[in-house]
Parts: structure tokens; C-alpha cells; sequence
């Protein structure tokens, strides 16, 4: 359990470098938006692999979490011009891809109570990954 530990930018940049060569890059990730309380795509070249670190960072601390629980995590407030700011939900449907992608290289897996679980493989990569950034400070 060293990722209780670890700072969580450290251990997300690592694990987009261990698992960015199995995750597939969809082709609309750069004209996609991340919800509808977002007005633009992300700067980021990179954001789909950030995402699907940190959503199975998630997974292992957590468990159990599927793509509402994933839609409430990454919403914002939504901006409507000159009236009040209301929470918003991300999008669904990049959350449900990242999840599809994480089962399809077996670190994820569906739960029987619902939402999603982690793998002893998932568990084993992602504890070998946050053993070289420990050894690593």
C-alpha cells in the first residue's frame, strides 16, 4: 500500500509512462470536451493518459467505482454567463472508454456489487511502480 504515501502527480506521471504504451489513443481525444461544464478541449496532448492513471490510481484506493462515481469525481462547476455557477457532471462517455481500456490490459475488472475493481495484476504493476518511485526519493 505505498500509494498512501507517495505524492499523487509523482505516481501519475509514472504510471502514464508504464501504461501509455498499452492504452490506445482514440482519435476524437483532441477535439473532445470533458463534460458540459467544459468550453474547450484540454491543452494537454497527454490528458487521455493522465486520466487513465489517475482513474486507476482511484480504483485501487478506492474500489467499487464506476462511471457516475468517475462523472461526479471529474465535474466542475458549470459558468452560465451572469447567473450562479451549479455543479456539473464530466463526461460519461470518456470516463466509460478509460474504464474499457483499463479492463481490455486486465488492471481493471467489473465488481459484483458494481463498478469497477482492481486486478491482482493491476495491483501488482501498480505497486511495482510506486516501489521505483519510493526507491527513487
Amino acid at each position: 500500500m505505498l500509494l498512501f504515501v507517495l505524492f499523487r502527480l509523482q505516481l501519475i506521471v509514472t504510471l502514464l509512462l508504464h501504461f501509455g504504451s498499452m492504452i490506445e489513443l482514440p482519435p476524437w481525444t483532441d477535439i473532445v470536451k470533458g463534460g458540459k461544464l467544459k468550453e474547450l478541449p484540454p491543452y494537454d496532448p497527454d490528458w487521455y493518459y493522465i486520466r487513465a492513471a489517475s482513474m486507476a490510481r482511484k480504483i485501487y484506493l478506492r474500489g467499487g467505482l464506476g462511471v457516475g462515481a468517475f462523472r461526479r469525481i471529474y465535474g466542475g462547476a458549470k459558468r452560465n454567463g451572469s447567473r450562479p455557477r451549479h455543479f456539473c457532471k464530466s463526461s460519461g462517455s470518456i470516463a466509460r472508454h478509460i474504464l474499457q481500456q483499463l479492463q481490455n490490459v486486465y488492471i481493471v475488472d467489473l465488481d459484483t456489487k458494481g463498478g469497477r475493481k482492481i486486478t491482482s495484476n493491476g495491483q501488482r504493476d501498480l505497486d511495482q511502480v510506486a516501489g521505483r518511485i519510493a526507491v527513487a526519493l
